[in-house]
């Protein structure tokens, strides 16, 4: 079992037990009060960012929060699918299938807090930025190792010599 298994899916899936929890309830507070979620520590710098730079209404602002809320789910969807079929054995032997959704949900969270934290900087909010940096950072990790990380290749045996050589004797003729 443990041969199967890449060091971008132990680090998808250790991502995955932090971005699942913290961005669904990060979400849903945000579903249940918009306004009131949006201002909470996470979302803090866009929160900020559209009021003083964007200048939206009160339903536009509450339209940008279920924005940010359906981001928020959809990178949690794509890690849940990228670990039931991580968890899925056959899946995992036969091909990488698992690698897209974590693609995917990498792809969407580094965009996500790349724009919250040049957001957060731009407001002045030095504590969300360094959230936001640090999961940037847990998000751009993975994806370079899954740039360089190679599937492991079978062990090819040679085939075995049809005419044997003297020790003595170098042959420069082709079989």
């Amino acid at each position: 079992m443990s041969n199967t298994w890449r060091i971008s899916s132990f680090n998808g899936a250790l991502l995955a037990a932090y971005f699942i929890p913290v961005w669904t309830i990060i979400a849903f507070s945000i579903m249940v009060s918009p306004i009131h979620g949006l201002y909470e520590r996470p979302s803090v710098s866009i929160a900020l960012y559209a009021s003083d730079y964007l200048h939206l209404s009160k339903m536009a602002t509450v339209r940008l929060a279920w924005l940010l809320a359906l981001a928020r789910i959809t990178v949690v969807a794509f890690f849940a699918v990228f670990l039931a079929m991580a968890a899925f054995s056959p899946l995992r032997k036969k091909s990488s299938g698992s690698d897209e959704a974590l693609a995917v949900a990498l792809c969407l969270g580094s965009v996500l807090s790349f724009a919250s934290m040049m957001m957060a900087s731009k407001v002045g909010e030095v504590e969300a930025m360094r959230m936001h940096a640090s999961e940037l950072l847990m998000l751009l990790g993975t994806a370079i190792v899954m740039l360089f990380e190679t599937s492991p290749k079978p062990a090819v045996k040679a085939p075995a010599a049809e005419t044997s050589v003297p020790a003595g004797e170098l042959s420069l003729q082709q079989p």
